[in-house]
């Protein structure tokens, strides 16, 4: 996964004018058939996955470019304007509460274009996993308020939610793609956008996170007594407070502050997870009312008595890459620029080169080419 800026996404409030919300519904109606008589609903799903072409979309129907309310507005905008289901594509869940109905719609829209019951299920299961995935195995300090499945009639789905970070007011979004997911806890994402690249993020979906997982799974299959006492053993391996493990060590910077002890954790859900007897960590992140605390508490034995480290990387893909011209999010990096372009600048010189070369080679060779009769 590579770095490739960010999107700013301040938490904002106030509403959309009724005039302007009218013309949002019909144009993005009117965009999306477009995409749909030429490329088909998957395209619409493939669209919006992307977090760009989202946030395009939404400048395009009149909307603010740097607001959170742009995931909110967009996404309650393609509801309405998706509701007759005549595209092949329509929307569930929302901001709130209406994310609460998510799995009841997804079940409403399932029947109306007559996709089995099995595939439902599955849609029902992609629903619950990207929240949880994005709720505990991702800890960047966004918590979700907003998620929304969009469904098609074949059966693929796309998710995208937002969480939001009431310390500096920032919101951070996540999009997922049927088509493109290979595991629900491995690099699953099509795309994050958001405002920060956060020091230190416990992100369990890495794929260098991957040995972790497989501890983690193993530490719960030892019976919740054993995970208490190699919760103290890793405790007591710690120079400082439990408080300071999220990037111990690994940044000067401050950190986002996880509170938790072992006596605080839910032991019964630690309980619950020994019974199911997960074959993997998609199956551990399934078991109901495991939370951040209880995966920050797996990860952390997994480090600090296994050795096997999480990734502390934040998985950010989108983001502003020098800043704006207004300042916002950040004022314009001009030396940071100014070492980007010299750097493209030498590519594509030496680029230049080695194609006048290669033409200067073909020459040589034309010059030594005899005609035979």
């Amino acid at each position: 996964m590579s770095f490739t800026g960010t999107v700013e996404l301040p938490l904002h409030t106030g509403g959309v004018p009724r005039w302007l919300l009218a013309r949002m519904r019909k144009l993005a109606k009117a965009i999306l058939a477009v995409i749909v008589e030429e490329r088909g609903p998957e395209e619409v799903l493939r669209r919006l996955s992307d977090p760009l072409w989202f946030q395009a979309f939404s400048c395009a129907l009149g909307f603010d470019w740097n607001s959170s309310g742009v995931t909110t507005v967009t996404c309650g905008v393609l509801k309405a304007a998706l509701e007759d289901g005549a595209l092949g594509v329509k929307l569930a869940g929302g901001k709130g509460a209406r994310s609460l109905r998510a799995l009841e719609e997804v079940e409403a829209i399932g029947e109306a274009y007559g996709l089995s019951l099995a595939r439902v299920e599955e849609v029902k299961k992609a629903s619950r996993l990207t929240a949880k995935v994005d709720n505990a195995a991702v800890q960047d300090g966004y918590s979700l308020y907003h998620h929304c499945v969009l469904l098609s009639e074949r059966g693929n789905w796309m998710v995208v939610q937002q969480g939001m970070n009431l310390d500096d007011k920032t919101a951070r979004r996540y999009h997922w793609l049927s088509m493109e997911l290979r595991s629900f806890v491995d690099e699953p994402h099509t795309g994050i956008a958001g405002d920060l690249v956060r020091p230190a993020v416990l992100d369990m979906t890495a794929r260098e996170s991957e040995r972790c997982r497989k501890a983690c799974v193993d530490i719960v299959l030892e019976g919740p007594l054993k995970v208490r006492r190699l919760l103290f053993e890793a405790r007591s391996k710690l120079r400082g407070p439990l408080d300071a493990w999220m990037g111990y060590g690994r940044s000067a910077e401050p950190l986002i502050i996880y509170r938790f002890a072992p006596d605080s954790l839910n032991w019964e859900v630690m309980k619950r997870a020994y019974e199911v007897k997960p074959r993997s960590y998609e199956e551990l992140l399934e078991v109901r009312g495991l939370g951040p605390a209880g995966v920050r508490a797996l990860a952390l034995i997994a480090d600090l008595v296994y050795g096997e480290a999480p990734s502390w990387r934040d998985p950010i893909k989108f983001s502003f890459a020098f800043g704006g011209k207004d300042g916002v999010p950040r004022p314009v990096d001009r030396e940071l620029m100014d070492r980007v372009i010299k750097h493209l600048e030498e590519i594509l010189g030496a680029a230049e080169l080695e194609r006048k070369e290669k033409l200067s080679a073909l020459a040589r060779l034309k010059g030594l080419v005899v005609r035979v009769k």
